[in-house]
Parts: C-alpha cells; sequence; structure tokens
C-alpha cells in the first residue's frame, strides 16, 4: 500500500532508509534539538541502528507508518518530520502527535498545515479516538502548533531526565484532542 498526504504546500510520505542524512542534519542541529535533548548529538550510526528502524516501521494494528517525511512537493527537498503514531502496537485509536522541521521550514506553518491534515485523517479515515502531544513548558513554539491544530492543554508534569535541559523546571506540557472535541468543533 502507497502512503502519500498532501496538504496545501507540502507532501507527507513514509520515511526510508535514504532519509537517512536528513535525519542527521536534523538531529545535529542545536537550535532544532534545543528543546528535545541535552546530549551530543546522534552519530549517523546510531541513528541507523536505533532510530530509521522506529522511523520506517508499519505499526501492526495499523499498517501505516508512524512518522512521515515533510517534503516540498516539486523538488522533494526535506523539511523534517511528522509523528502520528499509535503509542500502543496493539490499538491505533490514540496516537501521539510529534514534529521536527528544519530551521528553514519554521514560521511559515507547515507543522500546524500538516498536523491539522494528519488530525482530520486520523479522525475520518483511520478511526484514531484520541491525539496526545507533549513538550516543554518553555517551548511556545511547539505549544503554539499543538493549540492551532485544536489540541488542549490537559497538565503540567515535572519529570526528572538524564541530561538538564535550560527551561526542565518549568516542566512538561501534555496536550490532547479526542474525535467527539474536534467533531464538534467540525460542526460549530
Amino acid at each position: 500500500m502507497t502512503f502519500l498526504i498532501a496538504t496545501e504546500r507540502l507532501t507527507l510520505r513514509p520515511i526510508i532508509e535514504s532519509d537517512l542524512d536528513h535525519l542527521l542534519g536534523l538531529d545535529s542541529d542545536p537550535d532544532v534539538m534545543r528543546f528535545i535533548g541535552g546530549g551530543p548529538p546522534p552519530t549517523r550510526d546510531y541513528l541507523r541502528k536505533h532510530a530509521l528502524p522506529r522511523f520506517i516501521r508499519r505499526h501492526p494494528a495499523t499498517d501505516r507508518p508512524g512518522y512521515w517525511a515533510v517534503c516540498e512537493p516539486e523538488s522533494g527537498k526535506f523539511f523534517g518530520w511528522m509523528e502520528f503514531r499509535p503509542i500502543v502496537d496493539t490499538s491505533g485509536e490514540v496516537v501521539e502527535l510529534g514534529y521536527r522541521l528544519t530551521r528553514s521550514a519554521w514560521g511559515k506553518g507547515y507543522a500546524t498545515e500538516c498536523a491539522r491534515v494528519l488530525i482530520r485523517k486520523g479522525f475520518n479515515d483511520w478511526g484514531v479516538q484520541t491525539v496526545i502531544a507533549t513538550t516543554m513548558a518553555v517551548n511556545h513554539g511547539s505549544r503554539r502548533v499543538m493549540e492551532k491544530s485544536g489540541l488542549t492543554l490537559v497538565r503540567t508534569t515535572f519529570d526528572e531526565w538524564p541530561d538538564y535541559i535550560e527551561g526542565a523546571e518549568s516542566g512538561d506540557v501534555h496536550y490532547e484532542l479526542t474525535r467527539s472535541q474536534w467533531q464538534m468543533r467540525q460542526q460549530a
């Protein structure tokens, strides 16, 4: 089965093995990783052995990718990825929304545009019942994407992480959108 999703300005496609260098570039940019990890950037070998299999995996409950490459339609230029992945292997009803885009794609509304398309497809076509997302409380850009995509803040937690990230003392925020909430908003 071929998976390709078009947004107004972009194409979402499954991540493939040849995206490895794109993923390495993304994860090697300290600005991109600012709110994600405090440690050193991953090596190419680490990404190939550990991250890439997760990115290209089709989930057992859905047979769909959980990660999508965000690309410019004509040139195929890689802007990053979107996560719309079931949180457990036995059901596709609860998915996690996530995203990581290159700095050149920031501030253009790409993450929100892609998130909205995935959410619509998830609720309309894929049987998704709940979309969840998390970020650091101080990550205002990511929070804005979640809110513009229709998710609502449900709680803040304070977890300990192995590597300190500036702003961690403000906690992590958890957002959620249910299918029934989304449907009510569509009718309004």
